[in-house]
């Protein structure tokens, strides 16, 4: 297991992860210092606990959009991909039916 040292709002804290994660936790650490900083500047220093209290929900709420988002992406790609199975099927009848018409014709073309 690795262990590394990240912090935020100027408090350093030691964090343990599977090894080869570290750099990984270092960049999502600063992420959340980031937005504790953009806290800070717009709200003061309110506390440790409420500052990281409030950016959890800020982040939070970024992945709950984040998944809502993707729910939108996958239904209108399902609905897509039965408009496109539709298509299929309607051009496949339209390919049968011209080839039905041709035999036709040659048969036509081969009495005498």
């Amino acid at each position: 297991m690795g262990q590394v040292a990240v912090t935020v709002n100027g408090h350093s804290y030691q964090i343990t992860c599977d090894d080869g994660q570290e750099d990984h936790l270092r960049a999502l650490a600063g992420q959340v210092d980031a937005r504790v900083g953009e806290l800070v500047t717009s709200v003061g220093q309110v506390g440790d606990m409420r500052l990281l209290v409030m950016t959890s929900l800020l982040l939070a709420d970024e992945v709950s959009e984040a998944k809502d988002s993707l729910l939108t992406l996958q239904e209108e790609d399902s609905k897509t991909g039965e408009k496109a199975q539709l298509e299929e099927a309607v051009l496949a009848a339209g390919i049968e039916t011209l080839a039905e018409r041709i035999e036709a014709i040659t048969e036509a073309l081969g009495r005498p």
